[in-house]
């Protein structure tokens, strides 16, 4: 290419520039690109390309087996995919896949890094197979198919989903064209198609279907601009090319395309380049048209493949890859003939300044005012050169209109040289990514390092993450994966695998990381890649450098490393993490496996888990601490279960059966044999109170009380004798007894049996009892209170007369006594009343 100006490739459409340039000569061998069906990544991506078995061939040209080549977009051959489906009805690359649909509805995603591993799915189920694809066409998160019963179906995203429907468009031919309007351009920010019938345009989604009543059609392509607010419609029928806006309420122009291409053979593409004009190719002719219908027309025989771009528009041919785009307005400013633009004064000042010309202090001093803005356009237009002389001749030019500033930042100058210096690398004809500096910024830097590390450029997609200040882990990582994936495809059997070999790739992965990397670089991801290679000795070394448990534990439950995963969740004292693997251990393994993992003996560091497993279990599933406490034989705490379940349960028969439990599994401990007679207890008892419910026909519910209250309701039912049983069989003490007969007569309020009781035999718990007892009933029994203070310690007499309310009878109690100073405490104490005669009638007697 001609060095001697920039504007040397320039053309112009209606006043318009265009330039055409060369990005490079093509390695490949392919004498006629219009013999194979071809997919071209965006932003620089790579070319796949497949033989068109629709296509006759040459006899002299066998090409065996079919076979997908990829390529740079230089032409130098990244791999060959074998491919023994049907001829593909859609190639589409994502940013680090190549995607290919075949007409049954299987499509297959390669993993650019790792060919060899290729994930396939099935649209639909068998009828989707019966009925074909007629055609697919993809975007970004997805793809649109079109099957044989005329119905359109929607695939979102990549990992095999369900197919949505769209709603029915009612076809009875197939469409003319058709093409999809993706949900970040869509106006209604979900998918739309845009369909050419015969008769009209409809443009369709999930929710409805809409009849534009276009008659200018049918529309042979239609294609949608990058911003999508435009479409470009090229007729069937009369050889015109329709621009009009995407909701169809605009006609931009209309363009007879007899007067710009005058041969017979039909257009076969239709693309924009950027959103400034469209470009047809036909075969071996490449057209640019303008909005008026002035065009550029390029001749590459035999053919040549067109893509359109966000600034532009890429022609790949046997024997070149070009770029095509209309020049920005900052080249344009300086480089455009006659300029006077500051920035072209600036280009100039800086050439006579190389000469030692007096005109480049006049230059600068004619621009000072503008010199900002002519810095900032030098920068501008130094980012949309390809050639380097030129990016460098701006940039010196920018460089030298800041020497002649007295403030300036210089943060967009050292950002665009940076930026250049990464998409001059990234350019080179052996890398092949041939990105320009607006698709550099629409896709972000992070997009062109996922593309990089797909084609396995780790060196340099960590050399420009570093040149960027950006954090490279996901280089690395995808760096050691392909490592891992690399040493795994030697032919050795994983299995026989010697520890060394495990333990180099290691050493090194941990190296590099530790070199390269910043702290908090996840292992798991690696060692889950190790794993999925066969390598599990080397996952698990990896997984030892890994800090963060939460990471390392979910990876070695699926390696069967169930112990390991326990210890390291029990190490990092989340008791979260302890929980998670001990549910999953729970569901996945035997009783007996699971149970011996916990073993204490074996494992004493794992009593945290024991104890966090008890908790949970005591909560939410008592039969697994009822196996956990049987399998680890703890008696003493199956029985404490089973005691505590008894109490829990509503029948009868199965409280029977818990105590009956409980009670054999403390009599199988020594130490515990007054707690299994204790059990016993309980089972007899209640086995006792089962038969007395059944012998008064279930009147009466005895079941689940304990002995004194058993004892209180039987009296209280007047069921004295049965009363006496249970007093014998449990050897109720008498003080208890008594306190509880008490009680129950008072509460029957059966005096007559209170006084034959208190008479039966001397009270051990003496009569103050039955007097305190009465005066606590509600309502307070005085009268019959008083009548046993005659029976309690005489010195106690005259306070509980006084708290029977019988003043008289206390003052009595006080004389009989010879107690003055008793009596002179209730002569104080007495209320006015009858209750002070009373006690002074005493005091009197007394006196005489």
């Amino acid at each position: 290419m001609s060095l001697t100006s920039p504007t040397a490739t320039w053309d112009t459409i209606q006043d318009v520039f265009y330039r055409k340039e060369e990005i490079y000569t093509m390695s490949w061998r392919i004498p006629d690109l219009s013999e194979y069906i071809i997919a071209v990544g965006k932003n620089g991506g790579p070319i796949a390309i497949i033989r068109d078995e629709s296509k006759p061939l040459i006899s002299s040209r066998h090409p065996g087996k079919p076979k997908i080549y990829l390529y740079t977009s230089s032409g130098i051959l990244i791999s060959t995919i074998p491919w023994e489906l049907n001829t593909p009805v859609l190639m589409h690359f994502t940013t680090t896949s190549l995607v290919v649909l075949s007409d049954e509805g299987v499509y297959r995603i390669y993993d650019l890094s790792n060919l060899i591993n290729y994930k396939q799915y099935q649209i639909g189920g068998n009828d989707v197979k019966e009925q074909g694809i007629i055609n697919a066409k993809a975007y970004e998160d997805g793809m649109i198919v079109l099957l044989g019963n005329l119905e359109f179906l929607e695939i979102r995203g990549w990992n095999g989903g369900r197919g949505i429907p769209l709603i029915s468009p009612g076809l009875t031919d197939p469409p003319i064209s058709w093409t999809i309007l993706p949900p970040e351009i869509s106006p209604t920010g979900h998918i739309q198609l845009i369909i050419s019938t015969n008769s009209t345009i409809i443009t369709l989604d999930t929710l409805e279907k809409i009849d534009q009543r276009i008659t200018k059609g049918p529309f042979s392509q239609i294609k949608v601009s990058p911003n999508g607010k435009i479409l470009a419609l090229l007729t069937l029928t009369s050889n015109t090319l329709w621009v009009v806006s995407s909701d169809f309420t605009r006609n931009l122009s209309e363009v007879n395309l007899s007067d710009v291409y005058d041969g017979e053979e039909q257009a076969k593409n239709l693309e924009w380049c950027g959103d400034n004009a469209i470009a047809i190719s036909y075969g071996n002719k490449v057209v640019l048209v303008g909005p008026k219908g002035e065009s550029l027309s390029w001749d590459y025989p035999p053919h040549a493949h067109i893509l359109g771009e966000i600034d532009g528009l890429r022609i790949i041919s046997s024997g070149t890859c070009e770029f095509v785009q209309k020049v920005s307005d900052c080249t344009l400013a300086v480089f455009s003939p006659g300029s006077s633009h500051p920035a072209a004064i600036l280009y100039d000042a800086l050439d006579h300044f190389e000469r030692k010309s007096p005109k480049a202090d006049e230059s600068i001093r004619s621009i000072r005012p503008d010199l900002a803005n002519a810095v900032d356009t030098c920068v501008e237009a130094a980012g949309r050169e390809i050639e380097v002389t030129w990016q460098r001749r701006l940039l010196k030019a920018a460089q030298f209109g800041r020497a002649f500033m007295d403030l300036f930042n210089p943060s967009d100058f050292v950002m665009m040289a940076q930026v250049l210096k990464i998409l001059n690398a990234v350019r080179y004809y052996e890398i092949g990514i041939p990105i320009t500096y607006d698709q550099y910024i629409a896709s972000s830097p992070s997009s062109l390092i996922l593309h990089l590390v797909s084609r396995n450029l780790h060196l340099l997609a960590l050399r420009i993450s570093q040149h960027m200040g950006l954090r490279p882990d996901l280089v690395l990582s995808h760096w050691a994966s392909a490592k891992i994936i690399h040493s795994s495809q030697k032919g050795v059997d994983p299995s026989g695998r010697g520890l060394s070999d495990d333990e180099n790739v290691c050493q090194a992965i941990v190296e590099k990381f530790e070199k390269e990397g910043e702290r908090g670089i996840s292992y798991a991801e690696i060692a889950r890649k190790a794993w999925e290679n066969g390598r599990a000795r080397l996952a698990t070394m990896l997984l030892d450098h890994e800090p963060r448990a939460a990471e390392q534990v979910p990876l070695l439950l699926q390696m069967k490393e169930e112990k390991i995963a326990l210890e390291k969740s029990v190490d990092s004292g989340d008791t979260d993490l302890v929980y998670q693997v001990l549910l999953h251990l729970r569901s996945t393994l035997s009783p007996g496996d699971f149970f011996h993992i916990l073993d204490d003996s074996i494992s004493p560091n794992l009593k945290p888990a024991v104890n966090l497993l008890q908790v949970y279990a005591r909560q939410a599933d008592r039969d697994l601490l009822r196996d956990f406490y049987y399998q680890d034989d703890r008696r003493t705490e199956s029985g404490c279960l089973e005691m505590e379940e008894s109490g829990q349960q509503e029948r009868t028969e199965d409280r029977l059966d818990r105590l009956k439990k409980a009670a054999k599994s403390f009599g199988e401990s020594k130490e515990r044999l007054f707690e299994s007679k204790m059990a016993e207890d309980a089972h007899r008892l209640l086995t006792l109170q089962q038969a007395y419910e059944r012998e008064l026909e279930y009147k009466f519910t005895f079941s689940g009380l304990p002995v004194n209250q058993f004892i209180h309701k039987l009296l209280i039912e007047g069921f004295t004798k049965r009363a006496e049983r249970v007093r014998s069989d449990w050897k109720v003490p008498d003080k208890r007894f008594w306190w509880i007969k008490l009680r129950a007569l008072a509460e029957r309020k059966d005096w007559e049996g209170l006084e034959n009781f208190a008479k039966s035999k001397k009270s051990p718990i003496g009569y103050e009892p039955f007097v305190t007892h009465l005066l606590s009933l509600t309502p307070p029994q005085p009268t019959h209170a008083a009548t046993f203070v005659p029976r309690c310690d005489p010195r106690q007499r005259a306070d509980l007369y006084v708290k029977c309310g019988d003043w008289g009878k206390a003052a009595e109690s006080a004389k009989e006594r010879n107690d003055k100073s008793k009596l002179d405490e209730l002569k104080r104490r007495a209320p006015n009343g009858i209750a002070q005669r009373e006690v002074d009638e005493v005091i009197r007697r007394v006196g005489k």
